[in-house]
């Protein structure tokens, strides 16, 4: 967003999509509609806009499994492809800047994330509000103007039925985006938030949980023991998944959260019932390891601190992941993020894919006949509502939680049943 930045010249696709004189009033329907799709998908997962994009646009969302597509449609959205990326071209012949306001803003956000430290999710959820706000302004003096935002959030608060933790999130982006990618020291957006009620969480039954587990068993049992394990130790998605060797302590039955919310570290249990399925887990991630390091592969990411101190960390088996990835990829941490500058990334092996976990406990609970919305985190909420149920205290369950005030643990005494729980007996059985 700075004056060079903002010196070179500017094109849109769409614009020159709308003075193409090479279609009719329907085609030009036709591709508007495939090349916003393709663009919401390349900026969803943070792709740069070229052929390798288009091609996983192709494969994940025109020829995805279980939509049939007829000729027709196949013929013109690949014509559209095919144009939109002989504008790309053109656009670097002409040395232009293809990216729209909202790409360049979320850009922007995300390179003054970089430079301050922020977590990876932390830059992506602001660098979607501010992608939201560019949106809204419409131009680049409007986007750098503290009344424009105050109409965004007023915006958001009072047209937007959304939680309170939402509406914070959008004030802390926008100001996060004026103090460290426009200069503003201390913006002043005028606006109040509005408070909601709170939401009981999702519980499963102590029965629903098992035919959850079974599900996943008939189906992949590497799903199942993270299941389990995430429901008897009450972890969030990102910590299960983040697990690493040496998080684990077998002997002494427990499971170390590194940097958990609030960058925080906290000790939970490790079920006995899994010690031995762990064991072998630990050893079915040391083959991984081992293939890693004969094939002279990079090791596991590592915070940059980390990184730079124990530089040999990252290829040592008790960093690496406690649920590997089966297939090695391009890190996130170190891909260019869509729009910035290109950055070729280091090829290594992540960890299991949070969102490819949690679908599949999604699809067992269909299959076991749960008919509540059922997530990964509906597991943490089960675990600290079980042992509510069964007679342990807040303060325990709090800590095993992580949470930082016990009104949040408090929430679980409106969903549990029985002595410990609401221990209400409706005057209805009384009769």
């Amino acid at each position: 967003m700075n004056a060079t930045t903002t010196r070179k010249t500017r094109w849109c696709w769409r614009k020159d999509l709308a003075g193409f004189r090479g279609l009719s009033d329907r085609e030009r329907a036709g591709f508007l509609l495939v090349l916003e799709w393709f663009e919401n998908f390349r900026l969803r997962h943070e792709l740069e806009a070229d052929r390798d994009a288009a091609k996983a646009f192709w494969r994940s969302e025109v020829l995805r499994e279980g939509c049939t597509r007829e000729p027709w449609q196949l013929e013109q959205w690949s014509d559209a492809i095919q144009w939109y990326l002989n504008w790309l071209g053109a656009c670097a012949e002409a040395g232009a800047d293809h990216r729209s306001l909202g790409e360049r803003v979320r850009a922007a956000v995300y390179s003054a994330g970089s430079r301050r430290g922020l977590a990876r999710r932390t830059k992506q959820c602001y660098g979607a509000w501010a992608a939201r706000y560019a949106g809204f302004a419409d131009t680049e003096r409007a986007v750098m103007q503290v009344e424009t935002a105050t109409r965004f959030l007023t915006s958001v608060v009072e047209d937007e039925d959304c939680a309170y933790s939402t509406q914070k999130q959008a004030l802390n982006a926008l100001a996060f985006f004026f103090k460290q990618v426009c200069g503003v020291e201390d913006p002043v957006f005028g606006v109040k938030l509005r408070k909601t009620g709170t939401r009981v969480p999702v519980v499963l039954s102590k029965g629903e949980t098992q035919r959850v587990f079974e599900q996943l068993e008939s189906s992949d049992g590497r799903y199942a023991l993270a299941a389990r394990l995430q429901y008897g130790a009450g972890l969030r998605l990102t910590e299960l998944v983040r697990l690493r060797i040496k998080d684990v302590d077998l002997e002494r039955g427990t499971v170390t959260v590194r940097c958990g919310k609030g960058d925080k570290d906290r000790v939970t249990v490790l079920p006995l019932s899994l010690r031995e399925e762990v064991a072998k887990q630990v050893e079915r991630a040391r083959e991984l390891w081992r293939g890693d390091r004969e094939a002279g592969r990079a090791g596991v990411w590592l915070p940059g601190a980390l990184a730079r101190k124990f530089r040999r960390a990252a290829e040592t088996f008790e960093w690496f992941w406690l649920f590997p990835a089966r297939q090695i990829s391009v890190d996130p941490a170190t891909r260019g993020y869509a729009g910035a500058s290109p950055d070729s990334g280091i090829v290594r092996r992540h960890h299991l894919h949070g969102q490819v976990y949690n679908e599949a406990i999604k699809r067992a609970a269909r299959k076991a006949g749960i008919e509540k919305r059922v997530t990964s985190h509906a597991l943490r909420h089960s675990f600290a509502t079980h042992l509510l149920e069964a007679g342990l205290d807040l303060r325990t369950i709090q800590d095993l939680l992580g949470h930082e005030d016990i009104s949040t643990t408090e929430i679980y005494l409106h969903v549990a049943t029985g002595a410990n729980g609401l221990g209400v007996v409706s005057p209805l059985d009384r009769l």
